[in-house]
């Protein structure tokens, strides 16, 4: 299984790059998010890559980073939902920003993205969304203990500091924050209380 690879761009093409490693040649198929930031042929770069064999190919995926890598994995995991299309995704929005359209329900977002039907936006919301938002807190924010050790202020650093990362602004993300810890006396739950902040900041349609 190749994991990584780090190589000079020889060429990119429509959807992939081809890396030169130790003289060897790898075409790696990319998202856009991922082929727009690659440096100027003949410059090295890395990417984090996912290896899948079938009878008749070879197939080799790359990421810009390790949260891509890890969030095509989870998408090829759901029916219906396989590397080309997961690439896809991942080319029309941003990993951040799909992981928030999963976690917070938001079909029609995922219906705008090219071969993502409402059924496979409601399966993908169903099947995904608790384990993204897992996914987030554990890429974006440093997990406490689950002694039952939190305190108010605490918690809300956790929740405020994981929206900021996801990218909404610090005064919606402190407004969601509080919400949030007022609505649920005694529960320490960061990454249930982040789902609901996401639910309640995509509900009120601010970022």
């Amino acid at each position: 299984m190749i994991a990584q690879l780090t190589g000079n761009v020889i060429r990119t093409e429509a959807n992939s790059v081809v890396l030169d490693v130790g003289g060897v040649g790898y075409r790696v198929n990319t998202p856009l998010s991922t082929l727009s930031r690659l440096p100027k042929e003949g410059d090295k770069t890395t990417l984090f890559t996912v290896m899948l064999v079938r009878e008749d190919d070879i197939s080799l995926y790359g990421f810009r980073t390790l949260e891509e890598q890890k969030l095509f994995l989870l998408l090829t995991s759901v029916t219906g939902i396989g590397p080309k299309l997961a690439i896809s995704m991942l080319s029309v929005m941003e990993w951040g920003e799909l992981c928030i359209a999963v976690s917070s329900n938001d079909q029609k977002s995922l219906v705008r993205i090219p071969g993502v039907g409402a059924k496979l936006a409601q399966r993908l919301c169903l099947e995904l969304g608790d384990r993204l938002t897992e996914f987030m807190v554990s890429q974006k924010i440093e997990h406490t203990t689950s002694g039952g050790d939190f305190t108010n202020h605490a918690l809300f650093e956790d929740i405020h500091e994981a929206l900021v990362n996801l990218g909404y602004s610090r005064a919606d993300a402190r407004r969601a924050a509080e919400r949030v810890i007022h609505a649920n006396p005694g529960k320490s739950n960061a990454g249930h209380l982040i789902r609901e902040a996401l639910n309640l900041l995509s509900g009120g349609g601010t970022r």
